[in-house]
């Protein structure tokens, strides 16, 4: 399809527009998968060990944030 190379791209936008963009992104990320691990997490000195063991063992898919984290 021609018609989509042919079509100009807007001035204002850069790799610092881009570079912008990926960090709202990564921001966005960061925060959900925050507020997730903090539904999950207990902070008390005996228990953080086996709360964060918690969230990667038993939580549906909490390794995979925890990492992403």
């Amino acid at each position: 399809n021609n018609a989509v190379v042919d079509l100009p791209a807007p001035v204002n936008i850069s790799v610092w527009w881009n570079f912008g963009s990926l960090l709202g992104l990564c921001l966005i990320a960061q925060l959900l998968t925050g507020l997730f691990l903090a539904m999950h997490y207990t902070s008390d000195i005996t228990t953080a060990f086996s709360s964060v063991a918690h969230i990667c063992r038993d939580v549906n898919y909490g390794w995979l944030i925890r990492n992403m984290h």
